[in-house]
C-alpha cells in the first residue's frame, strides 16, 4: 500500500478535494506514474486516511477527490513524547526519529543538555524523515518535531502536564533517588491510570546526551515531577536508549491490548 501526504483540502460543488504539493505531487505523478482517475490513498498528518481518486495529474500540484475517510488510522493507544538530546552525529538522531515513528511516537523534542556535544540542531531533515517513516509504516498521524530547547527550559515549562507519567533515564546512582526499571514505572502508572475510552495515557521520557545528564539536570527534573528510571545493565548509546524507551512503551501497550482482548 502506497500512501501520500496532503493537508490542503477544499470543496467544489459539494465534493471534497485534497491537493498534493511539492515533492508529494512529483512523487505521485512522475515517480509512481499515477494518472486520472487512479485510486490514491492520502494521509493528512492528523490521523485520518483518505481514499481518493486522482482528479488532476499535474506533477506540480496534483489534486485528488476524496471518496472515503478513515479516522484514527494507524494510531496507537497512548501519547508519547520523547525529549532526547541530539547526538553528535546527525544521522544517528535521524535514525532514532525514523524508527520511533515506525513504532509509535507523538512528539520528538530535541533538548540540549549541559554535557551535549551538539549545541545546535536544525529540525528540517528530521521532519522529512518522520514524514517518510509515517507513510512507510502506515501511520495517519505525523509526529511533531519541536524546535530545540535546553533541558532545563523543557523540564520547567515544556513538560508541565501533571497528568503525564514523566520519566528521566540516566546512568549514575546518587543514592537519594533509586532508579526503577522502565517496565516497572509503566506497570505502576497503568495500574493507577488504566486506559479508558476517550482518554489516552500520556508519557514523557527524557533521554540524555553521550555524556549523560548532569546531576543538577537530574535533580531539576525530579523536582518537577520526573521519576528516575534505568534501561537495564548495558551502557547504551543515546539513540539506542531513546529507541529502547519507545519500544518499551510500544510493547507494554501491545501486552495491555492482548490482556484486555482475553478478558
Amino acid at each position: 500500500m502506497e500512501v501520500f501526504f496532503g493537508n490542503d483540502f477544499f470543496y467544489d460543488q459539494g465534493s471534497k478535494f485534497v491537493r498534493l504539493e511539492g515533492e508529494e505531487s512529483s512523487h505521485c505523478i512522475r515517480v509512481m506514474r499515477h494518472r486520472c482517475p487512479d485510486p490514491v490513498d492520502i494521509i493528512d498528518g492528523e490521523g485520518t486516511l483518505y481514499h481518493c481518486t486522482l482528479f488532476d495529474d499535474n506533477p506540480r500540484s496534483a489534486v485528488a477527490k476524496v471518496l472515503e475517510e478513515t479516522p484514527m488510522w494507524g494510531m496507537h493507544p497512548y501519547s508519547l513524547t520523547m525529549a532526547v538530546c541530539p547526538t553528535k552525529n546527525n544521522e544517528r538522531f535521524e535514525w532514532f526519529c525514523e524508527k520511533a515513528t515506525e513504532m509509535g511516537v507523538d512528539t520528538i523534542v530535541p533538548v540540549i543538555g549541559e554535557h551535549s556535544e551538539r549545541k545546535v540542531y536544525k529540525t528540517d531533515r528530521a521532519k522529512r524523515v518522520v514524514l517518510s517513516a509515517a507513510k512507510q509504516s502506515l501511520k495517519g498521524k505525523l509526529p511533531c518535531v519541536e524546535e530545540p530547547q535546553s533541558v532545563s527550559d523543557w523540564v520547567r515549562g515544556g513538560s508541565c502536564d501533571t497528568a503525564s507519567l514523566r520519566l528521566i533515564a540516566y546512568c549514575f546512582e546518587d543514592g537519594s533517588s533509586p532508579r526503577q526499571s522502565l517496565s516497572s514505572a509503566l506497570d505502576s502508572y497503568l495500574s493507577r491510570n488504566p486506559p479508558s475510552d476517550g482518554s489516552l495515557p500520556s508519557i514523557i521520557i527524557l533521554i540524555g546526551p553521550e555524556g549523560d545528564f548532569s546531576p543538577a539536570e537530574a535533580s531539576l527534573a525530579m523536582e518537577n515531577g520526573y521519576l528516575p528510571v534505568h534501561l537495564g545493565d548495558s551502557r547504551l548509546r543515546t539513540e539506542t536508549a531513546a529507541l529502547f524507551a519507545v519500544a518499551g512503551v510500544y510493547y507494554r501497550f501491545l501486552m495491555e491490548g492482548d490482556r484486555q482482548q482475553k478478558q
